[in-house]
């Protein structure tokens, strides 16, 4: 039956039934039709399906009898089956494995783009999820030999892609652990092309912090002793590059905080000159939620990402095979410099034992050398208290002799002074005391940097040691400097208390606060803060004005020890009175004393005090048990309970005072300790016993005499007029 063409034009029924016939025609041959209609029906097409697959594998068997040659319908029939594979998965369970055996077997000698055409089909079935990831990324580092730019950059770009989705939600240690055993042997493959892009992609998994354990930076640092150079130097840059990764994911969210803040200040901005109005309320309110919420997700936990450096398995052997590299090889000075750069980060954060590098820096530390700043700063990093004196001090000497001469310039001075002083922060025990004599020196020289590098070189050695300085130059004595010991070669001192705590009086801090806070604090006994010394005084012209003089020393101890002491002026000859001590009842006993002469220098004679041990002189034995007393009470907090910040920033302010207020003498010492007692009682509402007064007028009068002011306590003037000043005299030591 045959229909006329214009019959057909007119009659919409027709026309539709005629173009659905030209479709079918067309769809064996119109693979993109084909792939969409599979797509949304796979049961409806699989005849169609079928068809093509057959195909393939008659084109397949063509191609593999010459593998060089270009066929564009296996391509087109490879990407087309790679599409659909997932549709049909029991017909398709074979065809993964036959496009890796093609390139496993063909892959040096196949068409640029059929070699690309296998490699997208097989990065497409990856995808999703057709093919396990082991075997097929183990040939794509293989692939890594081929000399196609553009296919081992795709290769490099899927992997690292692959390997950040496996690992998103957590760690697929098995997968992990096989490619890192498989990339340790490709670091030492023979095609130099390939063992630099398997390095490539392993600091790439480790920056982005997927391949950040141990084992991967161990195989990174077999690179290190590679025969090329560019692998070498990629090793060398992971090591000395640090943590980049982290560094450019906190620039991007800094980037990222500013453009939000930025669009925050132009919706205020516009919510306060548009038409104000409900919806526009809502949808300002609704913008500015969603900046929040994104600024939010922004400020999320960071990870910590630890220095590759930290990681490796054993640094001493690594440092010492690479040290043995440095001194034969014949690389570029660049890459040399690296070397060394890492062996004195890995000897300094370490504390390495490497001799024999010291001497090999040593040649190069002249003003005229290369870069001879960067080698001054290896040569710092590479010191640590631990290095033996005997090792470093010809290289120190070296420093001193070719960069700190009147003959160099102003400049040079300055780095040389600044080197050493950087090698004796790490290493005090380096510098002689002749040598630092002469350093010192250059504190007035006419040019202000070189003056400024002395005194602060000067300044580290009043820290550390300040007994190898000449007097003049150790300045005023602070009560840190005082306290410092410095430490001899090789020892470690464990630390029993949290560093400042002895400083501070912490309890009294803690019951203020409980009493701000409305808990109720009971003083069962005045034993409450300590133990209390007892210490009898004899004017100097009333001998009628002797007592108990107490001085209440900080100890949680309840044990209480009474000691009597008695001082006495020069001019004073007649007997004493009776002296009694308290008891625990509150009563008076006799006891008697044991005089002691007066000294000869005119001051008042410091009597011996009658401890329940012996006899021991007083005011240092009395300074000395506080001292235990307040070491004992931080040793007893550091293991009872937790400060908090308020009391961390109040030791850190002690700590500060400490290293600026002047050194203490034996009575001002005393004289801070009862001011203390007194402002303690003070602030609980009780009165501070006379006795107490009065030892406190008796030490600030004969500081007040020393000094030629007057110094009153407060509400004791009627006490300080009764007691005259006397003559005194002072025995001044020559130096």
């Amino acid at each position: 039956m045959r229909v006329c063409r214009t019959h057909v034009a007119n009659n919409p029924l027709l026309l539709g039934m005629e173009r659905t016939v030209r479709q079918r025609n067309q769809l064996p041959t119109n693979l993109p039709q084909l792939q969409n209609l599979i797509k949304r029906d796979g049961d409806l097409y699989k005849d169609e399906f079928l068809q093509q697959y057959h195909h393939y594998q008659s084109l397949l068997q063509l191609f593999l009898i010459n593998p060089s040659q270009q066929s564009s319908r296996l391509e087109e029939l490879i990407m087309f089956l790679s599409q659909v594979c997932c549709c049909y998965p029991d017909d398709m369970a074979g065809f993964p494995a036959e496009l890796q055996s093609l390139l496993r077997k063909h892959a040096p000698i196949l068409d640029p783009d059929v070699r690309l055409t296998l490699c997208r089909g097989l990065i497409l079935m990856r995808n999703k999820s057709f093919i396990a990831p082991q075997s097929l990324l183990e040939l794509f580092f293989e692939l890594f030999r081929c000399q196609d730019k553009v296919l081992r950059m795709t290769l490099y770009n899927h992997i690292v892609a692959d390997m950040k989705r496996m690992n998103a939600k957590h760690k697929n240690n098995k997968v992990n652990r096989g490619l890192q055993s498989f990339m340790y042997t490709m670091l030492a493959d023979s095609s130099p092309i390939a063992a630099r892009m398997s390095l490539d992609i392993m600091v790439e998994m480790y920056k982005k912090n997927i391949w950040n354990d141990a084992k991967t930076v161990n195989v990174v640092s077999t690179a290190c002793f590679s025969p090329i150079s560019r692998i070498v130097s990629t090793a060398l840059k992971f090591f000395l590059s640090g943590d980049e990764g982290a560094d450019d994911e906190g620039a991007e969210s800094s980037g990222s905080e500013d453009e939000s803040n930025v669009a925050m200040r132009k919706i205020i901005i516009s919510k306060q000159v548009t038409k104000k109005g409900k919806k526009q309320r809502r949808k300002i309110e609704k913008a500015l939620a969603t900046i929040k919420k994104h600024q939010k997700r922004r400020k999320g936990p960071k990870q910590s990402c630890f220095s590759a450096l930290h990681l490796l398995h054993d640094p001493q052997d690594f440092a010492e095979k690479l040290f043995k590299v440095l001194e034969k090889t014949r690389e570029k000075f660049a890459i040399r410099m690296m070397m060394m750069s890492l062996i004195s980060r890995l000897i300094g954060l370490h504390q390495l034992f490497v001799f024999n590098y010291y001497p090999y820096l040593q040649r190069f530390l002249l003003p005229h050398q290369k870069d001879v700043t960067r080698i001054l700063t290896f040569l710092a990093q590479a010191c640590h208290e631990l290095v033996p004196p005997d090792i470093l001090q010809p290289t120190l000497r070296a420093v001193v002799y070719n960069f700190v001469s009147e003959r160099n310039s102003s400049e040079v001075i300055v780095v040389g002074l600044n080197t050493v002083r950087e090698v004796c922060v790490r290493c005090p025990l380096v510098m002689d005391e002749d040598l630092l004599r002469d350093l010192t020196a250059y504190k007035s020289y006419k040019d202000k940097g070189v003056m400024m590098a002395s005194r602060s070189l000067i300044q580290l050695f009043r820290n550390i040691q300040p007994g190898m300085l000449h007097r003049k130059d150790r300045g005023k004595p602070t009560q840190s400097q005082s306290a410092a010991v410095s430490k001899d070669y090789g020892e470690v001192r464990a630390a029993e208390i949290i560093p400042g705590t002895e400083l501070v009086d912490l309890d009294s801090d803690q019951a203020s606060n409980d009493d701000n806070e409305g808990e109720s604090i009971q003083d069962d006994s005045d034993d409450s803060y300590g133990e209390w010394i007892d210490i009898h005084h004899a004017s100097d012209d009333n001998d009628s004005d002797n007592g108990v003089h107490t001085l209440e020393l900080e100890s949680e101890d309840e044990s209480d020890d009474w000691v009597e002491q008695e001082s006495e002026s020069e001019s004073e000859s007649e007997p004493h009175s009776p002296q009694y001590v308290e008891d625990r009842e509150g009563g008076s006993v006799p006891f008697q004393d044991k005089d002691e002469p007066s000294t000869s220098t005119g001051r008042s004679a410091v009597k011996k005090v009658q401890f329940s041990g012996g006899e021991v002189e007083a005011p240092k034995e009395v300074l000395k048990e506080v001292k235990e007393q307040r070491l004992q009470r931080a040793a007893d907090i550091a293991q009872s309970r937790i400060l908090t910040q308020e009391e961390f920033r109040t030791i850190r302010q002690t700590q500060l005072s400490s290293k600026l207020a002047p050194r203490r003498g034996v009575k001002r010492q005393l004289t801070e300790l009862l001011a203390q007692q007194e402002d303690r009682r003070e602030g609980e509402g009780e009165l501070l016993p006379e006795a107490a007064i009065m030892t406190l007028d008796h030490v600030k009068i004969k500081v007040a005499e020393r000094i030629g002011t007057s110094l009153a306590p407060r509400g004791t003037s009627s006490i300080l007029t009764a007691v005259p000043p006397t003559k005194t005299k002072t025995r001044r030591k020559h130096s």
